[in-house]
């Protein structure tokens, strides 16, 4: 685990690739639309508690299984971001339930390390199209819910998006002090 969480201080990482499909700006909020191909991710998911209180400890799974925790004790480069998937009620507020995924690094695509804790799955992910939001600092549950709330609310109501999830997604570790790179994800509806 020490050496996962040294390469992601020292910037040892692999970020997620995906085509820049525009730049837009609307209302002086600018978003973009990106494409990112299917390929697997490590994901972990918990319901019951709050954003708060749980991203932490999923993280925390996550980055053990890529430090070597894992059947085949493969150590791997960090990949960003770190994923949350989650599910807003009517009211704006987060449902209990959050899923957590990091992209499998490139090299372990065709096939990944099994992971250990049975609390853990790959699961293959499709090619998504998503609007994206970027923001700084340390980012909980109501900062994620601020900018999802204005992102959604400069993409409007004709825009093609999900509305009964949001992806929140962390670039840095808990103890880079200044700046923080965040984003929310809106998924497009697909054709």
């Amino acid at each position: 685990m020490f050496v996962m969480i040294k390469n992601w201080l020292l910037g040892a990482t692999e970020e997620s690739e995906y085509k820049l499909l525009s730049t837009e700006c609307k209302d002086g909020v600018s978003y973009e639309v990106r494409r990112y191909d299917a390929c697997k991710h490590v994901c972990v998911s918990l319901e019951g508690r709050n954003f708060d209180q749980v991203s932490g400890d999923l993280q925390r799974k996550l980055l053990a299984y890529m430090s070597g925790d894992n059947e085949q004790g493969e150590v791997m480069n960090t990949p960003v971001p770190i994923i949350f998937t989650v599910f807003p009620r009517d009211d704006g507020s987060l449902n209990r339930r959050l899923v957590a995924a990091l992209r499998i690094p490139s090299s372990f695509q065709i096939a990944p390390p099994s992971p250990t804790d049975s609390s853990i799955r790959i699961e293959e992910r499709p090619g998504m199209t998503v609007y994206v939001l970027r923001f700084g600092g340390f980012a909980g549950e109501s900062e994620f819910r601020a900018e999802a709330l204005r992102l959604m609310c400069t993409l409007g109501d004709s825009a093609p998006f999900h509305r009964k999830q949001y992806l929140c997604c962390i670039y840095d570790p808990p103890i880079k002090p200044y700046g923080r790179r965040n984003e929310v994800w809106f998924l497009q509806d697909e054709p």
